[in-house]
């Protein structure tokens, strides 16, 4: 009997849910101009950053991630998150992924896979890429990704000023509500050392001028195999976000891809507003690493005066040594119901600002390394913290202290 063969139908796979968390602390960068005796200026229009995030001792990427994670997943069934991909460069273990420790205080289910990835700053794309081809294998699953990092080089070196922190988490599936993304990609890898963090330091060793370089060869490489496997140029994406190690980054690449894109609208008007709105978060965080694109994301959805709806967003993802991918998403109908631009907003408005001797008091705090028992004290207010240490195991717990209510697991130990 011949059996009549099923048509293809290309089954929609995006964003359903985005979240993201900072600390609650933070220092002006003219506070540190006036420390190191430079012009503000140098810092706020130079690179184009005004905060950076600092991380207090009781939190770190886990209770980062799964702050962000926790507010991803509300209103969703977590019995259909069938993987959850963590994507970090600030790892706390050589074998345990922090996805465990996030599986835990979420309550997600048994089945859930979780795993870490890394590949510097684009760990995070690399794992929503997987995660497109999960779903599309099991359409009635969702895919939970976090990204999370604290950004951190030497005191009074050029990179100090760039530092920051910070997490995003998303829901993958069949039923987006945020963003529709394009089957076409474009990827560039090529072995360099632009930006490195050997296991044996607690700071980035960087070429900055150098890491621009490739910065900028990575974009044009992945967008050139972007553009010979989608048939787009430049003007069919409406909106651009970049990965952002400094918001000015934006603007350097944009300008290199309109040259490249063969664009007739390279005017810097035109080139500004397509990248403006996805830097406001970014100004006032930092660079989080893997977060940092999706940060923007989040910033350009909620920040942009107009109704992007069915409007194309260009997204490039860069990660030092390094890999980069350009991709291109959809605006969903509706998308401004399932935003969490308010409770963003008041995040980073009741942050309290640092002197600069508290951040270099945070900045030299260090965890002990012998695995000897170590009480931290609390002094974060997000939903959950890193209480210490015991036995070589890290303890987390859910914060009593919260600003929000958090419905979670109770204290539990996990092993290091």
């Amino acid at each position: 009997m011949l059996r009549r063969r099923r048509k293809d139908v290309r089954v929609m796979i995006g964003i359903e849910s985005l979240a993201f968390y900072t600390p609650e602390q933070y220092l002006d960068l003219k506070t540190l101009a006036a420390e190191r005796n430079v012009p503000a200026d140098k810092y706020v229009h130079g690179i184009g950053q005004e905060r950076m995030a600092v991380l207090p001792p009781d939190e770190d990427i886990v209770t980062m991630g799964a702050a962000a994670a926790r507010h991803a997943v509300e209103g969703i069934d977590i019995s259909t998150i069938d993987t959850l991909m963590f994507a970090t460069e600030s790892g706390i273990d050589q074998s345990k992924a922090a996805a465990i420790y996030v599986h835990q205080l979420l309550g997600l289910p048994a089945n859930c896979r979780s795993f870490e990835i890394k590949q510097a700053c684009c760990g995070s794309t690399a794992a929503l890429q997987m995660a497109l081809a999960l779903v599309a294998q099991n359409p009635a699953k969702r895919v939970l990704i976090v990204a999370s990092d604290e950004a951190r080089y030497g005191l009074n070196t050029p990179g100090e000023p760039t530092q920051g922190a910070g997490a995003i988490a998303m829901v993958i599936s069949t039923t987006p509500r945020l963003i529709v993304f394009d089957p076409e990609s474009g990827s560039y890898t090529e072995d360099v050392m632009d930006f490195w963090r050997p296991n044996y330091l607690d700071e980035a060793l960087v070429d900055g001028k150098f890491s621009i370089q490739v910065y900028m060869k990575a974009l044009e490489e992945s967008w050139n195999e972007y553009q010979r496997v989608s048939g787009r140029g430049y003007q069919d994406c409406d909106y651009f976000c970049f990965h952002l190690p400094f918001t000015k980054m934006a603007g350097k690449a944009n300008r290199v891809l309109a040259r490249i894109g063969g664009a007739s609208r390279t005017d810097e008007d035109s080139i500004l507003a397509s990248h403006v709105d996805s830097l406001h978060y970014n100004r006032l965080t930092g660079n989080s690493y893997t977060a940092s694109l999706y940060v923007g994301l989040s910033s350009l959805l909620e920040n942009s005066p107009g109704n992007l709806t069915g409007r194309r967003i260009g997204l490039f993802s860069y990660g030092s040594g390094c890999m980069a991918s350009f991709f291109s998403g959809v605006v969903c109908e509706d998308y401004q119901r399932y935003l969490q631009g308010d409770r963003h907003h008041a995040m980073l408005e009741r942050r309290h600002e640092l002197t600069y001797e508290q951040y270099k008091a945070l900045y030299c705090h260090r965890l002990p390394t012998d695995g000897s028992e170590y009480v931290i004290e609390r002094t974060s207010s997000g939903p959950f913290r890193l209480a210490g240490i015991r036995d070589h195991k890290r303890i987390y717990e859910s914060n009593p202290a919260a600003v929000e209510h958090v419905s979670a697991p109770s204290r539990h130990e996990v092993a290091v």
